[in-house]
């Protein structure tokens, strides 16, 4: 805005400038011979123009600055864009958060045929009709208790009771009760579930 105002204020100082210069100049003319009075217009309607395109030109290097002055204001917006990573960084909560782990942490492969018969038989030991003669439903069901081990693994009641969840069977649609139950994680712990980290 200035640079315009200024610019405007340029322009009309070359004009009266101008226009002295033109009316001492259009005098001589005349006081010379009359047949330069018409070359000596022609020259002040030209310097005339000049100006004027001038003026514009004068007009447009101002603006060419406006852009250039908004160009320091780009680091002001990249001046607010770095103090909030230091805030991020400051508050922990947003930044640092965790990512959600992955849908099957804690899920133990599935076992070779080793693991497989010592799970079996630690499971037979507590009571034959856990695993029921379904060996792959049992392996099944103890990878998904190890993986809630995982997710829970100091929650000892929450673990019997998914335990009594997972490990039912016809005669036992409701499980095998809270004490079988926690004998069923200790088995898993022995033979099949990571150990907790």
């Amino acid at each position: 805005m200035r640079t315009r105002l200024l610019a405007a204020t340029l322009t009309a100082l070359a004009a009266v400038s101008l226009a002295a210069c033109s009316s001492s100049g259009s005098s001589s003319g005349k006081a010379t011979s009359a047949a330069g009075s018409p070359t000596t217009a022609a020259s002040t309607t030209a310097t005339s123009a000049a100006p004027t395109d001038a003026a514009p030109d004068a007009a447009s290097t101002p603006s060419a600055p406006a852009p250039g002055a908004a160009t320091p204001a780009a680091p002001a917006p990249g001046g607010t864009t770095s103090p909030p990573a230091p805030d991020g960084g400051a508050s922990g909560a947003p930044a640092p958060a965790k990512p959600a782990p992955p849908a099957d942490a804690g899920l133990p492969a599935k076992p070779a045929a080793d693991v497989t018969a010592k799970l079996v038989a630690a499971l037979d030991a507590i009571d034959p009709a856990i695993v029921g003669g379904k060996p792959d439903q049992a392996v099944d069901r103890a990878r998904n208790q190890c993986q809630s081990m995982y997710q829970f693994p100091k929650d000892a009641g929450k673990l019997v009771e998914l335990a009594n969840q997972r490990f039912t069977t016809p005669d036992h649609p409701q499980g095998f009760g809270a004490d079988t139950a926690a004998k069923i994680n200790d088995a898993l712990r022995a033979t099949l579930c990571p150990a907790p980290h």
